[in-house]
């Protein structure tokens, strides 16, 4: 007797030398007794008998009832159940309640297996089917187990752009953010710190049973090294680091690993106007500076440069006094002065009507004063507060004057003698 292939199973039938030996049950389709043929056929029984099967579980089957199952087929997306005459789909999402990345890590093709009915169509035929239905969903009562401020332990199971998946337990993950892995370094990307399969101790930071989520932080299990900077480093303290980087508005300098402090670029020069860090300091170099202030919360470390070096301008202001006659260099020149420096790093203010006004004077009665010019000329005004000094050449001329008038009446013995007097023997 033949039996053709496409006899021998509903479904085809690649390797046909695992059938040979078998008994199987047949029934003939054809018999040709001219020529001696006969032809068998397996798949007729089979639809036969999965007719009866499946009238028996149509008649049976309704959403919510528990069936009994054998994996008939696997794909990515899911596994295909018979039922009894009828196939039902288990998709991905419903055959765990933890991760699943394909069907096969849990299943194989003849695999007995449970299921429920979640969903079934009598039209089409289709059934909807679930296996992690059958057990507790382990977030109904998450809050009870994971406490916020508990520790947990769990595995990595994913790493992400933004974080790493942690499972709890089978069905429960947590997620590590990457802003929750360490108080002082800079984390670009969690594997940096951990990897897929790690076993890591997490606090527990967040719970939203609804959302199915858990923040959870790698940090808050160690010590903050930031709120341990206030006795190691207490403000005042003189401290070592490297410049590690360069901004328009100041330095970072690395105090120690994972610690960065600011030397703003105020702070770095009590005399130099720097228009940029680079003007005092370069990547790399090795600064000492002084602890200004610590906010140990936003993880701030203000540091300064110029407090280690003595104030010129205080050591200016302690020794001189108004009324001093001083000589200094015309800097620049604006609408109402001129800037003048008296000493490095040190500026006074010549206003526009303390130039010199005698009749010697230049232009309009004025004196023309010129950049990069050195000049004589009075301390008016101090004001340490706010480190100005106001100078005046119209002072020092006029005191000048006094000097030359008193000297001349007491040569002349003529004290009534006129001011034009004066000019007049000036000439």
């Amino acid at each position: 007797a033949f039996l053709p292939g496409s006899q021998i199973d509903v479904r085809p039938v690649r390797n046909l030398d695992a059938l040979r030996g078998q008994e199987l049950r047949m029934r003939v389709i054809k018999v040709n007794k001219k020529r001696g043929n006969i032809v068998l056929s397996r798949k007729v029984l089979l639809e036969e008998e999965n007719a009866e099967k499946k009238k028996h579980t149509l008649d049976t089957l309704a959403e919510g009832k528990v069936l009994n199952g054998v994996i008939k087929n696997i794909t990515d997306y899911g596994a295909f159940v018979d039922l009894g005459g009828i196939d039902g789909l288990l998709h991905i999402t419903d055959m765990s309640w933890g991760r699943v990345t394909h069907p096969s890590e849990l299943f194989k093709v003849n695999d007995p297996i449970d299921v429920i009915v979640l969903k079934y169509d009598a039209a089409t035929e289709r059934v909807s089917l679930g296996h992690k239905q059958l057990h507790n969903d382990p977030w109904s009562n998450v809050n009870d187990r994971y406490p916020v401020s508990a520790r947990m332990s769990g595995k990595v199971v994913s790493l992400t752009d933004y974080g790493a998946f942690v499972e709890l337990e089978p069905g429960v993950e947590g997620l590590i953010h990457v802003s929750e892995m360490s108080w002082s370094k800079r984390v670009k990307h969690p594997s940096k710190v951990l990897n897929v399969g790690d076993t890591v101790e997490a606090m527990v930071l967040g719970v939203d049973p609804g959302a199915r989520r858990i923040s959870l932080g790698l940090k808050q299990v160690e010590s903050n090294p930031w709120h341990e900077l206030s006795e190691k480093y207490p403000i005042g303290t003189t401290i070592t680091g490297k410049v590690r980087n360069l901004t328009e508005f100041g330095a970072f300098v690395e105090v120690e690993e994972g610690i960065d402090g600011l030397i703003h670029i105020s702070d770095m020069s009590w005399s130099k106007r720097l228009k940029h860090p680079s003007e005092a300091l370069k990547k790399g170099d090795t600064v000492e500076a002084m602890v200004l202030n610590i906010d140990a919360e936003n993880q701030r470390l203000s540091l300064g440069l110029k407090q280690l070096q003595t104030d010129v301008w205080d050591e200016f202001f302690s020794q001189h006094n108004v009324s001093d006659s001083v000589e200094g260099k015309v800097v620049r020149l604006t609408n109402f002065g001129a800037f003048v420096e008296l000493a490095e790093g040190i500026e006074g203010l010549i206003h526009v009507s303390e130039f010199d006004d005698s009749p010697q004077a230049g232009k309009d009665g004025k004196l023309e004063l010129n950049v990069g010019e050195s000049y004589q000329m009075k301390i008016i005004k101090l004001i340490p507060a706010e480190r100005k000094i106001g100078l005046s050449i119209r002072a020092l001329k006029n005191e000048e004057f006094r000097a030359d008038w008193e000297a001349y009446t007491e040569t002349t013995g003529r004290p009534e003698v006129t001011l034009g007097d004066h000019f007049k023997h000036q000439q």
